[in-house]
């Protein structure tokens, strides 16, 4: 007969930190239980209501199965195997022994430390819902569930990583995504053995063919209504127990030029802003690279009166343009780095107070010109208009700076055209990163950096080749149109 002491011991020779408690209790009729849990992720609460209250009734002569009937809680699992019990005490579950029973009892009372439900800190929205997704799984996923109520949406859920053993969710619609791409994602996401998965971030470079690209191919989402708008069109979501980011495959370039809000407002204005980032990062990437080019090699690009004002501005400077200009980009991203990591207020001061000094010092002292500040700072504000791709948009401009202040513009046009070659070349998952525009799908044009109205955009895109394509159906388009 196996007896409760020897199951205990076998789980506390496996499980010896101090944190893991072992709670034993007796029912009126004096048959012997034990319940074993880590500290800090379960609630006690419910253990004492769901399992000992309920077992406080269980006779001496009572089975397994009359005993698991006795236990109130909703999640309850039946195993037999000390490994299974260890892992599901890792998990944040409590685990029941019975005085003569080989098997145990699994019962739900997870309770991990969490932060509320929140707007989050990038994905900003002046209209639309105001809440994002937070590190705890089950939340996401119900706050994906609250949005997509049809049978056809899928959750498929494994673990990942040797230690931590992290949940992370594939997420589509069955009829809808594309077929074979779920169980596709599953097995590049299996193949990894890695000890942890602390973020979405390591997952992401699992489902990412070439991890050296400087151009990611997955899209990004905080909040549930953008994630769940992306799983409708065809997408596939991947969401990682612990993380507050959700990944989206297949990916667009055009996406990230995408705000949160742009299907809440009216097209026209939505068509404007993308527009207006679509040229604000141009703007970014390009502006430096050509200050420097035309002072260097192409001199009379400028503007006669703005090229008098420049003249002032630059004589009497010990640098040449170029160094000029890579002292203030360091500069900047010196200050950019310094302001994140230092804590909040001392950052924020730090920030406004630092450049304030140093630029106004600098250009009393003929270090930089006046010119260079004002192009280094618009260019940095210019980039975050499209955050989600501030990584790249930010390496893009110190190539293109290194190559003006080498070569020239000539340089910069190679590059570019390098670049594009590039980008037409690649795909995620079978998607080009430049669709709609190479191949050229006219369909999907009206929800790129144009953005028309709801009954224009009647059909998901056909880039996804999906097998339901109408997502909404019109009784007269000519009229709404």
């Amino acid at each position: 007969m196996v007896t409760l002491e020897k199951n205990i011991k076998s789980v506390k020779d496996a499980l010896t930190s101090e944190d893991i408690l072992v709670f034993e209790f007796k029912s009126d009729s004096g048959k012997k239980f034990a319940a074993i849990f880590a500290d800090g992720i379960v609630n006690k609460e419910l253990i004492g209501e769901l399992v000992v209250k309920p077992l406080r009734d269980a006779k001496e002569d009572d089975g397994f199965e009359d005993i698991k009937l006795l236990l109130a809680s909703p999640e309850l699992k039946d195993g037999n195997k000390i490994k299974d019990a260890i892992k599901e005490i890792l998990n944040g579950n409590a685990v029941v022994f019975i005085d003569g029973e080989k098997d145990f009892i699994i019962a739900g009372v997870k309770s991990p430390p969490m932060r509320a439900v929140v707007e989050p800190p990038t994905q900003v929205a002046v209209h639309g819902p105001r809440e994002g997704f937070i590190e705890d799984i089950k939340i996401n996923l119900g706050l994906i569930r609250k949005r997509i109520k049809t049978e056809k949406l899928q959750v498929k859920t494994v673990f990942v990583g040797e230690k931590s053993d992290t949940a992370v969710s594939i997420i589509y619609i069955e009829g809808v995504c594309p077929k074979g791409l779920p169980e596709k994602i599953e097995k590049e996401i299996m193949e990894n053995k890695i000890d942890i998965i602390p973020d979405s971030s390591y997952v992401s470079q699992f489902i990412t063919k070439r991890p050296r690209s400087l151009f990611k191919r997955y899209g990004i989402a905080e909040k549930p209504d953008i994630f769940c708008a992306k799983v409708c069109e065809g997408r596939v979501g991947i969401v990682v127990d612990g993380s507050p980011i959700c990944l989206t495959v297949p990916y667009m370039v055009v996406e990230d030029f995408q705000s949160v809000e742009d299907y809440y407002i009216n097209s026209y204005r939505s068509t404007t802003l993308r527009i207006l980032r679509l040229l604000s990062v141009l703007l970014g990437i390009f502006l430096p690279a050509l200050y420097i080019s035309a002072q260097l090699f192409k001199i009379q690009i400028i503007p006669f009166q703005l090229l008098l004002k420049i003249s002032s501005s630059v004589s009497g400077l010990a640098l040449s343009p170029s160094i000029e200009m890579f002292l203030t980009l360091f500069v900047l991203e010196v200050l950019n780095e310094a302001s994140i990591r230092m804590p909040k207020y001392v950052g924020l001061a730090l920030s406004v107070v630092g450049a304030l000094v140093l630029g106004d010092t600098a250009v009393k002292a003929g270090v930089i010109s006046t010119p260079a500040i004002i192009i280094i700072a618009f260019s940095a504000i210019c980039l975050y208009t499209v955050p989600n791709n501030i990584e790249t948009t930010t390496m893009l401009r110190w190539m293109c700076l290194i190559t003006a202040g080498s070569v020239g513009p000539f340089g910069v046009v190679i590059l570019s055209a390098y670049l594009i070659c590039y980008l037409v070349s690649e795909q995620s998952y079978g998607v080009p990163l430049v669709t709609p525009f190479a191949p050229l799908v006219r369909s999907d044009l009206y929800d790129s950096f144009v953005k028309a109205n709801m009954y224009t955009l009647d059909t998901r895109p056909k880039s996804f080749k999906v097998k339901e394509k109408v997502r909404l159906k019109k009784n007269d388009n000519k009229n709404k149109r």
